[in-house]
């Protein structure tokens, strides 16, 4: 049973969060290069605007945004189910490396694949996903011990071995690319979200729309899995299965987002935590606020650094790691503390 208290605390928070997002997205829709005067942006948004604004709003920042929103609510999703199955506070893709995993393996199909351009955005998310995976189970890997299983500490220092090892190997690949093909690698790994026409919210929506729900879904035996192992077989919970089938999940959630928005980090960490110190740990009350909390910090990370340095802007991944690094840092502390 839930306390009504901290339900309503979760609802005001989620319909602030809501509100912020809108913000968030209304000023980043009028801010850049061509900029747009917020009595314009609802006249075209609801059809009556000039054909200018109506083909940059709706044709090329409309996209961008919604991409935006999906690939960050996916990264916090993915983290919090990261943290909560690895029982690691510090588990997020960017961190674990695979994010990089994902990246070396889409730089390995860019030299070798032969696509047809106009499916290259719907495989993209298929080979970013295979070298999550890959790459999640030989971190898992590494980082188990038979006497205490796999410790926080372990994973990311494993983590963030790997991660270094597949940027090295994406850049040595880099050196096989021609100057197109070098520039949306690296474009890739610094999280300049380059999803920005509608092709890429048909390619990445339909794994939103499916795995979100499912994981939400999953609340119970997560809370469930965070008991001690006795209570949740007791009730009938296969642990070994659920664990596998929740990180296969949440490595495919944020394989898919970068896939369409880069290696962006750290959203996946900040998430949860921030949701967690509003609601608690109750995976029903934290994880919905999770995947706002997501949304927001991406579409605000993105809309800085488009205003900070026009026109070219500074990609979303490098903002959020500013904000990111520091509180990484400071779980650290706290973990190590502990």
């Amino acid at each position: 049973m839930i306390d009504p208290k901290l339900k309503y605390k979760q609802w005001i928070s989620m319909a602030i969060v809501v509100i912020l997002i809108l913000l968030a997205c209304a000023w980043s829709m009028t801010a850049g290069d061509y900029k747009m005067s917020v009595g314009t942006f609802f006249k075209t948004l609801f059809g009556f605007g000039e054909y200018t604004d109506s083909l940059i709003l709706l044709q090329f920042r409309m996209p961008r945004m919604l991409i935006t929103i999906l690939a960050g609510a996916a990264l916090a999703m993915s983290g919090a189910i990261l943290q909560s199955v690895t029982r690691n506070p510090l588990a997020e893709p960017g961190i674990l490396g695979i994010n990089a995993g994902s990246g070396f393996f889409i730089a390995l199909f860019i030299m070798i694949g032969q696509v047809n351009a106009d499916s290259f955005i719907y495989v993209l998310p298929i080979i970013s996903t295979i070298g999550g995976i890959v790459t999640a189970l030989v971190i898992f890997a590494f980082s188990y011990n038979q006497r205490s299983g796999i410790t926080p500490a372990s994973m990311v220092l494993v983590g963030v071995g790997m991660a270094a090892a597949l940027s090295g190997g994406s850049l040595t690949l880099m050196s096989k690319f021609d100057k197109d093909q070098s520039e949306f690698i690296a474009s890739w790994y610094a999280g300049n979200i380059w999803g920005d026409e509608w092709s890429f919210v048909i390619a990445f929506l339909p794994w939103v729309i499916v795995l979100i729900p499912f994981l939400l879904l999953k609340s119970n035996v997560l809370n469930l899995l965070n008991t001690h192992p006795h209570i949740a077989k007791g009730v009938g919970v296969k642990i070994e299965r659920e664990r596998i089938v929740l990180l296969i999940v949440a490595v495919i959630l944020s394989s898919t987002a970068v896939s369409v928005a880069g290696a962006i980090g750290f959203i996946g960490l900040m998430g949860p935590h921030i949701a967690k110190s509003i609601v608690g740990p109750r995976h029903q009350l934290f994880l919905p606020l999770s995947v706002l909390l997501g949304a927001f910090l991406l579409v605000l990370s993105d809309t800085v650094g488009k205003v900070i340095l026009q026109p070219s802007g500074i990609p979303a991944g490098i903002i959020v790691a500013i904000i990111g690094a520091p509180y990484f840092l400071y779980l650290m502390y706290k973990t190590k503390s502990v």
